[in-house]
């Protein structure tokens, strides 16, 4: 697929933007980042060209002046929550945000707990941060917020918080995912911040929606079928029109809490510098597209792929009957058929037929298609791997990459030493055997060498992927989609 962003271009634009609104200000931002800071995937798949380090990249380019807060929610933590992508509990998530952030070289400031009501999961997570040395502070809820402007502009609302005490023009605020007291942060500093005589704004890191694209444009259609659990919607808007005549789109969240925004901040400072959610925005993203009809392929390819991901989740309870509703519509209004237009769909399913057994099929970037089955050796993703890598590599594929008498010794292994329920080698333990024997082997040697060609691959299995070869896969730079089952078919090990 051709490249629909200048990523170079994005970067230029994203970094004049910001360095504009902190001067707006008077030299102090606090920046609150939307969407993940660090392995945004979506953009990556929904706009070919977007590097997957393009954000780290725009604040890296602004080091000297960058420093960080992360927000987490107490009850998020107290109830355990996962992410669902990572695995991770919120927790941990902060801290893997923390090691990434400050691995690239960035300044972390503060970890800003919210709601925080005494709960005793988060007095241990306190304690954690505290042995790390890592400055925390205390964030209670406020009665009201954010609709009772009077008391949470006063020494009960925000005045009850605890102050961070920040050094550089511009404090990004990020957190370990939705809902986690981010923007309530960025106000409360801004509050405290005046009450010390310290003038200081506000303003939104974003990547979708993109602000002006049609409303219904694949692309903003795309975040919308990536939101549908956090019932997100695009909408147009009304402020931004009325105010400038211009159309934009923006979601209803943003939609919901911009008057509050603005109020408070003629509150603060008399008047609001933003007229509309649009302007309080930091998004140059639809300045720098380069090929339109490359980008909404990209999108629709995007939104199939999110309806297989709603499938299971409605399946399993993660996703409500009206937003699987949501992306169906948003299937049919593109005239999208899943099966048909995700092509490794039918050759998996075609294949699992036939073999009455588990199967992948992989799309090669150069158009072709593998397909691989579950064994007693293999899964079905290892299976197809291993087919995709003989096939770049250019070796037969009637001989052996691994060596079948190499196999019995790991699957004894796992037998006999690790008591495991699969005897099955998995994507990852394929890698790793084949690593080991590149050192002796010619044919491991160069498979193992395509793996750097399977980035941006697409797959599809016929049965639910298991989570350590879905990982692996992610991994790999292949995206890969599953049909809503778990099992179809029962092989004797």
């Amino acid at each position: 697929m051709e490249q629909a962003l200048d990523n170079n271009l994005y970067l230029k634009l994203q970094n004049e933007s910001i360095k504009q609104r902190v001067a707006r200000f008077g030299n102090k931002l606090y920046l609150e980042f939307g969407g993940k800071l660090f392995d945004d995937r979506h953009a990556t798949r929904v706009f070919p060209g977007f590097q997957i380090d393009s954000k780290v990249k725009v604040l890296l380019s602004m080091k000297k002046d960058v420093e960080f807060i992360i927000t987490v929610s107490a009850d998020d933590i107290q109830d355990g929550k996962i992410r669902s992508d990572t695995g991770l509990s919120y927790e941990d998530e902060t801290l893997r945000l923390i090691d990434e952030i400050t691995n690239v070289g960035l300044t972390i400031c503060a970890v800003v707990i919210t709601k925080y009501t005494h709960q005793p999961a988060v007095n241990v997570f306190r304690r954690l941060l505290k042995s790390f040395k890592i400055p925390t502070y205390i964030h209670q809820p406020i009665k009201g917020y954010p609709h009772d402007i009077d008391y949470v502009l006063s020494n009960e609302g925000f005045g009850q918080n605890e102050y961070v005490k920040t050094s550089r023009p511009i404090v990004v605020v990020t957190a370990p995912g939705p809902g986690s007291g981010k923007m309530a942060t960025c106000l409360s500093q801004i509050y405290l911040d005046d009450k010390r005589g310290i003038k200081s704004g506000y303003a939104k890191y974003e990547t979708f929606p993109v602000w002006n694209l049609p409303l219904k444009h694949p692309i903003n259609l795309a975040y919308e079928a990536a939101t549908a659990d956090l019932n997100d919607v695009t909408m147009v808007d009304y402020y931004h029109y009325e105010k400038y005549q211009v159309a934009a789109v923006s979601y209803n969240r943003d939609m919901e809490v911009f008057p509050i925004l603005a109020k408070m901040f003629e509150r603060i400072y008399g008047e609001s510098p933003y007229y509309s959610p649009t302007d309080m925005g930091v998004n140059m993203i639809g300045l720098a597209i380069s090929n339109n009809d490359s980008a909404v392929q990209a999108a629709k390819d995007e939104i199939i792929r999110r309806y297989y991901q709603a499938l299971w989740k409605n399946k399993t309870g993660r996703l409500s009957d009206e937003g699987l509703e949501r992306i169906h519509y948003i299937v049919k209004s593109l005239n999208l058929d899943p099966q048909v237009d995700r092509i490794p769909v039918l050759p998996a399913l075609k294949k699992a037929e036939e073999k009455n057994a588990p199967a992948v099929a992989i799309l090669l970037n150069d158009g072709t298609l593998v397909t691989g089955k579950e064994s007693a050796r293999f899964t079905a993703g290892a299976a197809a791997l291993i087919n995709a890598l003989k096939y770049l590599a250019s070796i037969n594929k009637k001989l052996h990459l691994l060596a079948p008498k190499l196999i019995e010794t790991i699957q004894n292994l796992k037998k006999e030493n690790m008591r495991s329920q699969s005897l099955r080698l998995s994507v990852n333990e394929v890698l790793i055997t084949l690593a080991i024997t590149a050192t002796t082997n010619s044919f491991s040697e160069v498979a193992l060498n395509q793996t750097e060609f399977l980035a941006h691959a697409q797959a599809h299995s016929s049965i639910r992927m298991n989570s350590e070869d879905k990982q692996a896969y992610k991994e790999l730079g292949i995206d890969v989609t599953s049909e809503p089952v778990q099992t179809s078919y029962f092989l004797k090990e």
